[in-house]
């Protein structure tokens, strides 16, 4: 079992080897791989549903367009089709003016600046909750999403009958992506990067083909406009025109969805950060500017039209693949092209989930270490993975998929509005902050994330109101369940934080030194050694320690202050990261050290230890010192709260039992101190 563990999930990571962190990171090109698939992807549904705004459908016979609409029965008649070109720039403008604004949120948070850490920062710790919870909820909904709409266009090419078979094979999928990212971001990301380039280059060859050669058609395609605009104006008015171009550039806004991910990853990217992260976003904002607008160009110049499916209860052909197949035709070498590209369409997607899994654990992580989540949301594995979250996000999503039984057409009315309350909060921070700082050309900065949240406000508001009624306001639910949730965790963290703070102020000011004879210098290892598990200098620790000469009177004259330092989120950013924490524990343990000596008269010492799971360590550190100090008893203190409740086993480690039941079952005495929380 122990050699099957490592080859399923990786070996472990050694913190000690100064190139740990270079291996693991990602370089532009990976980046752009892991984080750029999300926002192309969404070109297999993002460009039809917006194209699908300029027109409606159209009964062939009575009664034709119901929920069991046929080809035959149906038909789409694209009024306003003409306004694709106007959509088409407006997609590309907008896609770079967000990259913009996110490159400068990469300037100003070179650790990692997604929407949570920029609301946090300049908007304050309530509104980044929010912006957060909603980030959250829409990674969960991207994962799912992309999971079935990529299943929908590989069961495409397979018999009717097979059907029942597509959600459990997204579910295996989503089975195999824990997996991968179990093993490692970078791991994960290589193995899916040729799935990636087959997806640019059919796609380059199927937009550059169709936009080029119907190039000496523009003039013919200028007059339709005019006309046609003239036309629709005069009927409808101006006013009439630009309601329906925008609600169809606000509903095909799914395409601006991936943006935000790469500001929130800079932590997994090479050296220098900043250079590699706008780089990634270079390259993201263009390939999804050139894919979006370029098929909505295509539709136009091919004259490509949504279709009900053949038969009744069947599925419908994707505007992408009727595109395909109108561009080059129905050759057997054409069919080739149409096949791999429609797979490769569909297995982006399936890659598109991963932005998911890299962001989704490493927001909450950020939202565990300022005490909006659970501690162990912040935890690494050995392989240095945020492995709870990773969990927490294919169960999430798991059980979407489950609930809305892998459709698209459920999901998509979730998705995509959360994503835009957090481009719409961080665009608005950063224009607090321009005001506030006032340096350098500020005024554009404020136009810029100024023109940016108008664009994410008006497209968040006409998206929830089109889609609140059909299913969106349960993405609103859960997103408001969330935020309560996160509100009570940390209102609980702050009230404990305030009583250990309470003890600590009592404990290190209320107690002097005593008139003692001076301590040993030395430790004994014939005499019965104290050693005590504690972590930073504070209440917990000391109050562990005063309570042992109490407990057992005259026992004990020596004392091993024993620590370990847990590499998570926050701490594994770089070498400089881990040096600290080792140089803090150092510090905190000399206190200790000092205070046991002055206050008690013991012999004191101190040993400590780095890794990614405390219980681990502290056993294996235990076990070192038991063989030193072969009559050792171990203490360690624990929080005891009046009313106990099971929520408190979830927001609270168990360190100290864990290594309870190892020590005791290697034979070792130790003893937990009891340390009342009256709340």
């Amino acid at each position: 079992m122990r050699n099957v563990v490592p080859w399923i999930f990786g070996a472990a990571k050694n913190l000690r080897d100064p190139h740990t962190f270079h291996h693991m990171s990602l370089i532009a090109f990976l980046a752009w791989v892991g984080l750029g698939a999300d926002g192309l992807s969404s070109s297999a549904y993002g460009p039809e549903e917006a194209f699908k705004a300029l027109g409606s459908w159209h009964e062939l016979v009575p009664g034709g367009c119901g929920s069991d609409a046929t080809v035959k029965t149906c038909q789409f008649v694209p009024a306003f089709g003409y306004l694709a070109i106007f959509l088409a720039v407006a997609i590309a403008a907008t896609v770079f003016i967000i990259s913009w604004g996110y490159s400068r949120i990469i300037e100003e948070f070179p650790h990692g600046g997604g929407g949570y850490v920029v609301a946090t920062k300049h908007l304050g710790p309530y509104v980044g909750a929010v912006s957060g919870c909603a980030l959250l909820v829409d990674y969960v909904l991207t994962i799912a999403i992309s999971l079935a709409a990529g299943g929908d266009a590989v069961f495409n090419f397979l018999p009717a009958a097979w059907g029942v078979a597509k959600l459990p094979a997204v579910v295996s999928v989503l089975g195999l992506l824990t997996l991968m990212n179990l093993r490692g971001i970078k791991e994960s990301v290589t193995i899916l990067t040729p799935i990636f380039l087959v997806f640019i280059v059919t796609h380059a060859i199927l937009i550059f083909g169709a936009v080029g050669s119907n190039i000496g058609n523009a003039g013919e395609v200028a007059s339709l406009v005019g006309s046609e605009g003239s036309t629709h104006i005069s009927a409808a008015g101006l006013l009439g025109v630009i309601l329906v171009f925008l609600r169809a550039f606000s509903l095909g806004g799914g395409t601006f969805t991936g943006i935000e991910a790469v500001s929130n990853g800079i932590a997994i990217m090479r050296e220098p950060r900043v250079r590699t992260a706008k780089r990634t976003m270079i390259m993201m904002a263009t390939s999804l500017a050139i894919t979006a607008s370029g098929i909505l160009l295509a539709y136009l110049l091919l004259g490509v039209l949504p279709q009900k499916p053949e038969v009744v209860g069947g599925s419908a052909p994707t505007m992408n693949g009727l595109l395909s197949a109108k561009f080059v035709g129905s050759s057997a070498l054409a069919t080739g092209f149409i096949v791999v590209t429609m797979v490769s369409e569909g297995a982006l997607l399936f890659v598109a989930a991963q932005a998911g899994f890299v962001d989704g654990p490493r927001v909450m992580a950020n939202m565990a270490l300022d005490q909006w989540m659970p501690h162990w949301m912040a935890a690494l594995s050995e392989q240095l993975t945020m492995r709870n979250g990773v969990y927490l996000m294919a169960a999430a999503a798991g059980l979407v998929l489950l609930y809305t039984h892998g459709s698209v057409d459920a999901l998509v009315v979730m998705y995509s509005i959360n994503v835009f309350i957090t481009f719409t909060l961080s665009n608005v921070a950063m224009i607090r902050h321009a005001f506030h700082v006032k340096q350098g050309k500020w005024w554009r900065a404020v136009f810029v994330h100024g023109l940016a949240a108008g664009v994410c406000g008006m497209i968040l508001a006409v998206v929830i109101v089109e889609k609140f009624t059909e299913g969106g306001w349960l993405t609103t639910l859960i997103t408001a369940t969330l935020v309560v949730l996160c509100f009570l965790i940390r209102r609980h963290y702050r009230l404990v934080g305030t009583k250990v703070t309470e003890l600590s102020k009592q404990l290190q000011f209320d107690i002097p030194p005593p008139d003692i004879e001076p301590a040993p210098e030395e430790l004994d290892p014939e005499k019965p050694t104290a050693v005590v598990l504690a972590g930073g200098y504070g209440g917990l620790g000391l109050h562990t320690v005063l309570q042992i000469p109490r407990v057992f009177p005259r026992q004990f004259q020596q004392v091993v202050f024993v620590s370990s330092g847990v590499i998570d989120a926050g701490v594994f950013k770089g070498r400089d990261e881990v040096d600290a924490l080792d140089a803090k524990l150092r510090a905190d343990l000399d206190k200790y050290v000092a205070f046991a000596r002055t206050h008690l008269g013991w012999a004191a010492d101190s040993d400590h230890a780095i890794g990614t799971d405390a219980v681990a360590e502290l056993d294996h550190l235990c076990r070192e010192i038991a063989l030193r100090f072969p009559r050792s008893v171990f203490f360690a203190g624990k929080l005891i709260f009046q009313r106990d409740r099971w929520y408190q086993r979830l927001l609270h480690n168990e360190t100290a039992a864990a290594v309870e039941r190892r020590l005791q079952f290697a034979g070792l005495p130790m003893i937990v101190m009891p340390i009342r929380m009256f709340h």
